[in-house]
């Protein structure tokens, strides 16, 4: 034996440079030259996206010194094996996050950090926060996951990878290439945002033409018009990362940190309301004459607080987080600007995300009704319109939360039961401008009498059809329960919402749609 005791000054110096040389390779990422890069591009690295995300000074990390259990070769080329894990605070709440840190490894799927993964997703739901999903990935990591040793390490051993019980809510940012983990959790969230130039696809354009022969662009594959216009997947498109991150923390100030407690309120602001006395201004005194339903929530809402979804998808219907009286509540409503507010396939898939979601985290439903119906014909058929309505209708009738109708228009046939009429919302109330019947009554004329526009008699018959179709008619029922003044809408609501309020559990529903599917 030989050698010089240390003392424990020099053990002390030793470990601490010890610890302060790996935390900076950590730290360092994926090194200088690919950070650099990334800034000119205008590109956040995986770090600074947290530094956005998080109040300043609250990120806690969880796996700062993993790295890739390959090869020893991998492990030094691997800091934090390629995706960024750990807690920190958005708007005072505690939150989850990942972030793909694509320098290191393209931020591929590995037997690491698949662990760092389904550790964040049990803290957050066992302990009641949000978790937030920074997307940036290349796909599962090559060799590793070939052969059955590969798969055996690499795939399955998260039970719950596709499972979504919605405990807390989840909020995904599609921030460059998107493939493999990066879309699945993508696709499980209940916010997609997505940077314009980002990708999100099962498999990109190299690998596509190898198996298929078929080239294609990436934008064209899974850009933002893709999955903001045509599959709806993504719920707002954004020019830049920090668009992105600032959209994620907006959407989750909406939402309670978990499903057991209430949606946060806020102080209303100034000038709420002010829009209501000329609120009548906004609708066409033609009844057939087109409008931007969008601009009669923005006047009801409390000011400034208007979260649109899926602005460019199933255009007939507008979805919208907001807040009435400083309490979150969801607008589902027809928008007559597009296809006269006929709704259509598209429409009814994004209602009905935006129901479940609503009901799963205890947020009011607000339905502003005036469409003339379902699109029918064979296209629609092909489209399943059939299904969808009926899923629409099944969904609807599963929620928990208060749900309050007001017809501003019109409103025939099926539509008006999945627009909340026939007891389908625990209040209906009506414009006296609301027109209710089984059909449009220029189409039941011609069906009863043959009779089509322009001939004689017609104009007669139409006034037969539409002399009971009138907002006092259906409130002599009592399947209307208010015929209000246009300009007394906001303060119903919140009157009403007061009333129905969740009062025996804490403002807390069932949640019978929880595990209701992500994507479809």
């Amino acid at each position: 034996m030989s050698g010089k005791t240390k003392t424990r000054e020099e053990f002390q110096r030793e470990m601490e440079a010890e610890y302060e040389r790996r935390r900076a390779k950590a730290l360092a990422m994926g090194g200088p030259e690919k950070l650099a890069k990334r800034a000119r591009a205008g590109v956040l690295d995986a770090r600074a996206r947290i530094d956005r995300l998080f109040d300043a000074g609250t990120f806690s990390e969880s796996g700062l010194f993993s790295t890739s259990i390959h090869s020893p070769e991998d492990a030094e080329r691997s800091p934090c094996d390629g995706k960024i894990t750990g807690f920190g605070k958005i708007g005072g709440r505690w939150s989850a996050v990942v972030s793909n840190d694509f320098t290191v490894f393209g931020a591929s799927s590995g037997s690491t950090n698949v662990r760092k993964i389904a550790h964040m997703k049990r803290v957050a739901t066992q302990r009641g926060m949000p978790i937030v999903f920074l997307g940036e990935s290349s796909g599962a990591r090559m060799p590793d996951t070939m052969g059955a040793r590969g798969m055996g390490l690499g795939l399955g051993n998260d039970p719950a990878q596709y499972q979504r019980m919605r405990e807390t809510p989840w909020a995904a940012a599609v921030l460059g290439m998107c493939y493999g983990s990066s879309f699945l959790y993508t696709c499980c969230s209940d916010f997609r945002v997505m940077r314009k130039g980002g990708v999100m696809a099962v498999s990109s354009p190299r690998l596509i033409e190898l198996a298929t022969n078929e080239k294609v662009e990436a934008e064209e594959l899974g850009g933002w018009q893709v999955h903001t216009e045509v599959t709806g997947l993504i719920d707002m498109a954004v020019e830049s990362d920090e668009e992105a991150l600032d959209a994620m923390k907006r959407f989750l100030s909406y939402l309670p940190s978990n499903h057991n407690l209430p949606p946060p309120e806020q102080p209303v602001p100034a000038g709420s309301g002010e829009g209501m006395a000329r609120i009548l201004d906004l609708l066409p005194a033609s009844r057939v004459q087109v409008y931007d339903m969008r601009k009669l929530v923005a006047a009801i809402a409390d000011a400034g607080s208007v979260f649109e979804l899926k602005p460019k998808f199933g255009r007939v219907a507008v979805t919208a987080l907001a807040r009435l009286g400083g309490k979150p509540v969801g607008f589902i409503a027809n928008n007559p600007l597009y296809k006269g507010g006929v709704m259509d396939s598209d429409a009814a898939d994004k209602v009905i995300g935006f129901i479940v979601m609503c009901d799963s985290f205890n947020i009011p439903i607000v339905l502003l009704v005036d469409t003339p119906g379902f699109v029918i014909g064979a296209e629609a058929e092909r489209r399943k319109a059939t299904g969808k309505i009926v899923n629409f209708m099944n969904a609807l009738q599963l929620v928990t939360v208060p749900k309050l109708s007001v017809i501003i228009r019109k409103t025939f046939g099926q539509a008006y039961l999945n627009m909340g009429g026939g007891r389908n919302s625990d209040e209906v109330a009506a414009w006296p401008t609301a027109e209710v019947s089984f059909m449009t009554p220029q189409f039941a004329v011609t069906i009863v009498h043959g009779t089509r526009p322009g001939e004689p008699g017609f104009e007669e018959q139409l006034a037969e059809m539409e002399k009971d179709n009138n907002a006092y008619e259906i409130a002599r029922t009592f399947a209307v329960q208010n015929v209000i003044r246009p300009e007394e809408t906001r303060d119903y609501l919140i009157r009403m919402l007061e009333i129905h309020s969740l009062k025996l559990t804490g403002g807390v529903g069932q949640h019978l749609m929880r595990a209701w599917p992500t994507s479809y």
